[in-house]
């Protein structure tokens, strides 16, 4: 599943639902077979991403860098590879 920016305009209680969703969509139901779902998420609000993604990957000038683990990874170092400045991480 795609999701681009989708909590972009959006209240904070309404957010919060989302998020639980995009969580539940990630995790399924294996009591009630409900198999868990590859979600795609892009979004320009790092703290969003930190909160619900297990990896990250980071797009600078058209190209995809390596997915990261989110216990390797900080809202500045993706600063750094989003905008160009980051040494080899």
């Amino acid at each position: 599943i795609l999701l681009d920016e989708p909590t972009r305009g959006i209240d904070v209680g309404s957010k919060a639902q989302i998020y639980k969703l995009i969580d539940q969509l990630a995790t399924g139901d294996p009591k009630q077979g409900i198999q868990p779902k590859a979600v795609l998420v892009i979004s320009s609000y790092l703290p969003e991403l930190m909160g619900l993604c297990d990896r990250i990957a980071v797009m600078c000038k058209g190209k995809l860098g390596p997915a990261r683990d989110i216990s390797q990874i900080n809202e500045h170092m993706i600063m750094q590879e989003a905008t160009g400045t980051a040494a080899d991480l």
